[in-house]
This record gives C-alpha cells, structure tokens and sequence, in this order.
C-alpha cells in the first residue's frame, strides 16, 4: 500500500504548487465571508455573518459516536470528528471546499436551476448536466479519499503512526499534502459538503410557499426523503439524465449578477438557523425559503442521513478496495482517536 501513497503524495505537491500559483484569487474569495457577501456553500462553516456553523453541526449529528463511548466504526471519536467536522478556530474536512473552493459551482452544487414554465433562460438538459458535473466532481473526492485511505496501513497491515497522528489538527486548504488519515478524511469531507449543500440548494426535500404564486422567487418543491438515489458516489458515473426528476432545481449562485430571469441561491437557499449537534434538532431558521414549510428542518435532516449513507458508502468502497480485513482497520484507523492502539 506505500508505494500508492508516494505517488499521492507527488500529485498533492503538484496541486499545492497549481493553488499557490493562484493564491490571489483565493484570498479574495476568503474576503466574501470577512465582507459579508453570501458564499456560495449554502449551509455555514463559520460562527459569524448569520452562519452558525451547519456543516459542523450536521456532521457532528449525524456521525460523532455518544459521548464516553468507542467506535464501532459507525461513528467518529473526538479527536476524529474534529478533523472531519471541524472546531474553533477550523474549517474540517467538511468545510474546507467553503475555503478554496467557494466559487467552484461542482463543489457546492450551485446553478443546476430549471423552472418549468416558458421562456426560462435554460433547458432541462443544462441544468441535469451542470447537476452531474456536480456529482461526477463529488464521486472523484470520494475516490480520493479511498485512494488515500489506504495509506493508514503500511506493507504488513500495521497502522503506521506517523500517518495517525492527531497531536495537531489536519490541514485541508491548498491541496498542502498531509498524514494519510487527514487525506481520507479531506477526500470524505468534501464530498461530504456537496451532498449536504444539495440538501440546501435544492428543492430535493423542499415544500412550496402555499401562500404565493409558484415562479422565479417560489419554485416548487419535490418534498422527497433522503438518501436522495442521485448521489451513489461509489458509482463510476453520475445518474443519466433521465434519473433527474423534471422539476428539480438548485439555486443560481453569481458575484456580478449573472442570475437575471433564473432561480436565484438566495430565493432557494435554506442555509442558516440553529442546529443541535448532539441531536439534529433544528430551530430559529434565518432564509425566506428555510422558513416555510419547516423547509430548514427538512434540509437538515436529509443532510445528516445522507451523511450517515454516505459514510456507510466510503466504507463498503474500503472493504472493496482492500479487502474485508484491511477495510475494516482503516475504518477503525480513521474513525479512532488511538487507532496505533485500537486498531493493530
């Protein structure tokens, strides 16, 4: 399994090197949320600007094991959560797209928008494609994150631990290169933060405002259940187009105003509102849209089981990729806090 990792490791300088050389771009990108321009990650990362930390909170819901408890493999201790989910002061594995990549439509499913009325400024076809590039750039960081997984075992099936090691905090910004396990967690993360964001960007789980007119400012809503079958990253593409139910949408997401006549972010969005992440409970959301209907709430909770079914998806692709026993110990590697200990 080391000989791979070398090889990652190779990729990941060359993708260091390809960030810094647009470092400038990034930095003002990191300024919309000093600002306060929305970004374009719909559910928070940050305690600041309206957000209240969404990604963290959902992702702790749905996989931090109970308190005082081990992991079955099923859930993240302590330490491992906040790698994946992020603490004060840190982004996480499920925020870091909200810090390189916050003007990248693939990684937030942004501008996949479609009304079905005469007139809108794009077809059925464009906005299942742009949904798809979407998921085909989520099904890459999911394989990313299993590629790198592997690197937590060495040639004998040990745990090695300088790959383990959770003294200090992973770093996901810039593609720097890292531990192994804070490269499967990076791969996991990401697309973890895709998949909740269609939760918020789209109408996936949504209800209509009964009380106005459906069009631009209130499009329908599907008010389906989550696992949505549209996001199997384990599968080699993403759905056809005619797995895309016709009235889907995401919202469009523009800086320089390129939404005009389209379904905007900010009319579909369910971004904000408080999130117990012990428990998913949600209260006091803050969006038009996250209001109605108990739509924040919805979006919330077809986040963390989507969460859950996505974690259970990474492990049965470990399984597949290594085998049943090496599978099953990177599982306990990434999700144990002593995984040189608990998991030999």
């Amino acid at each position: 399994m080391r000989p791979a990792r070398e090889s990652r490791k190779a990729t990941r300088h060359q993708r260091c090197r390809k960030f810094l050389a647009i470092g400038a771009a990034v930095v003002a990108s990191q300024a919309l949320l000093v600002l306060g321009a929305q970004p374009a990650g719909a559910f928070g990362t940050v305690n600041t600007l309206g957000q209240n930390s969404e990604h963290e909170r959902i992702t702790r819901a749905a996989l931090s094991c109970p308190p005082g408890t081990s992991s079955d493999g099923a859930c993240f201790e302590p330490r491992s959560i906040d790698q994946l989910a992020g603490h004060t002061g840190t982004f996480g594995a499920v925020g870091a797209p909200d810090s390189d990549e916050i003007l990248t439509p693939t990684a937030h499913c942004d501008n996949a928008d479609y009304l079905d009325v005469k007139g809108y400024p794009r077809s059925r076809g464009q906005a299942s494609d742009t949904l798809r590039n979407c998921i085909a750039h989520l099904q890459k960081r999911l394989r990313e994150g299993v590629t790198a997984a592997g690197g937590t075992l060495d040639a004998e099936g040990g745990v090695p631990a300088s790959e383990v090691d959770l003294q200090k905090d992973c770093t996901y910004t810039l593609g720097l290169p890292g531990r192994d396990k804070c490269e499967a967690i990076e791969g996991f993360g990401r697309a973890l933060h895709g998949v909740q964001d269609f939760y918020s960007h789209s109408n996936w789980t949504d209800r209509i405002d009964p009380a106005r007119p459906a069009g631009l400012d209130n499009p329908p809503g599907l008010g389906r259940s989550a696992p949505s079958p549209l996001l199997n990253l384990t599968a080699s593409q993403p759905p056809g187009p005619s797995a895309i139910p016709q009235q889907l949408t995401t919202g469009c997401f523009s800086l320089l105003k390129g939404c005009s006549k389209r379904i905007e972010h900010s009319k579909l969005s369910k971004d904000n509102g408080l999130i117990d992440p012990a428990t998913g409970a949600t209260s006091a959301p803050t969006t038009a849209r996250g209001k109605v209907a108990g739509n924040f709430n919805s979006a919330v909770q077809g986040a963390i089981t989507e969460s859950r079914q996505q974690w259970k998806q990474f492990r049965n692709a470990l399984t597949q990729q290594y085998g049943a026993q090496h599978g099953e110990r990177i599982v306990c590697a990434l999700t144990h806090d002593n995984a040189v200990g608990d998991c030999a």
